[in-house]
Formats: C-alpha cells, sequence, structure tokens
C-alpha cells in the first residue's frame, strides 16, 4: 500500500486538526534548536509515556525537565529539521492522533570540562497525541536512531 492510500484510508480528518499537530510537531523543533525545555514540556501532560532502546518508561513532567534541561542546555543545535515530511494521522472520532517523523539533526555538545564534540545523526519517532479538553497535548513518544 502506498503512503498515500493508507493516509486517506485511516482517517478523515478536518485538515484544521492535522495542521494543528503538525504546528505541535514544529513546536518540538524549535525547542530542540532553542534549547528551550519548557517550551518543550508546554503541549505535555504529566502522564506520559516513553518508548525507546527497549525500555518503556512513565516519567513525569519534572523528571522529564530533569532529564531534557542539561542536554537542551549542554547541546547546540546547528540543525534541526525534518528529513521526511511528517505523516499525520487523526483518529475517526478525533480524540487521538499520532505524528511519524524521521528528523536530520546536526551540532555540538558542550562537556562539562568545557570541550565540544560535534553531533550528527537521524533520529525517528512517533509524537503520540490525545485531546482533552479541547486541546491537543502531547501524551507519548516511541522513538530510535538511524544505525
Amino acid at each position: 500500500m502506498t503512503a498515500d492510500y493508507y493516509n486517506n484510508a485511516m482517517h478523515q480528518a478536518p485538515e484544521s486538526e492535522t495542521n494543528r499537530l503538525l504546528a505541535l510537531h514544529q513546536t518540538v523543533l524549535q525547542a530542540h534548536l532553542q534549547g528551550d525545555v519548557e517550551l518543550l514540556l508546554q503541549d505535555e501532560p504529566d502522564d506520559y509515556v516513553i518508548a525507546s532502546r527497549g525500555i518503556v518508561s512513565h516519567p513525569d513532567k519534572a523528571a522529564r525537565r530533569q532529564r531534557l534541561g542539561p542536554y537542551l542546555t549542554t547541546t547546540h543545535f546547528e540543525t534541526y529539521r525534518d528529513e521526511v515530511p511528517p505523516v499525520v494521522t487523526v483518529s475517526a472520532d478525533g480524540t487521538l492522533g499520532w505524528v511519524i517523523v524521521q528528523v536530520y539533526v546536526q551540532g555540538w555538545q558542550t562537556a562539562v570540562d568545557g570541550t565540544s564534540t560535534p553531533l550528527e545523526f537521524v533520529s525517528a519517532w512517533i509524537e503520540l497525541y490525545e485531546k482533552r479538553d479541547g486541546r491537543w497535548l502531547r501524551t507519548g513518544n516511541v522513538s530510535n536512531f538511524k544505525p
């Protein structure tokens, strides 16, 4: 099946809902480029699920802030962009959605001793969304890195 068939058969979401999820994904990219953990977390509830590197976890927002804050502070991204157009799907009832992405990342990380290490990778992930009280929230992430 082609991607067009999949997108058309799985949902008939209004374009506005698709655009809202794409805008939330763009916020994720901007938060990384700006090194802004609060921007990254603003659309996430406390109940969140992560599946990555063979582990499923449920860190609350404070734990995510504690893990991501230092990472974003010590990492400077020259490039953090979509490598392919994101695939957006919204459930038929408009309460659940996901965005599948592949990004290219390039920059550097600064160690405690002040030395910088180049950083370059391709990653793919699924951002999971749930509409609560009329607002889309990112409720989870499933990610991996290209070898």
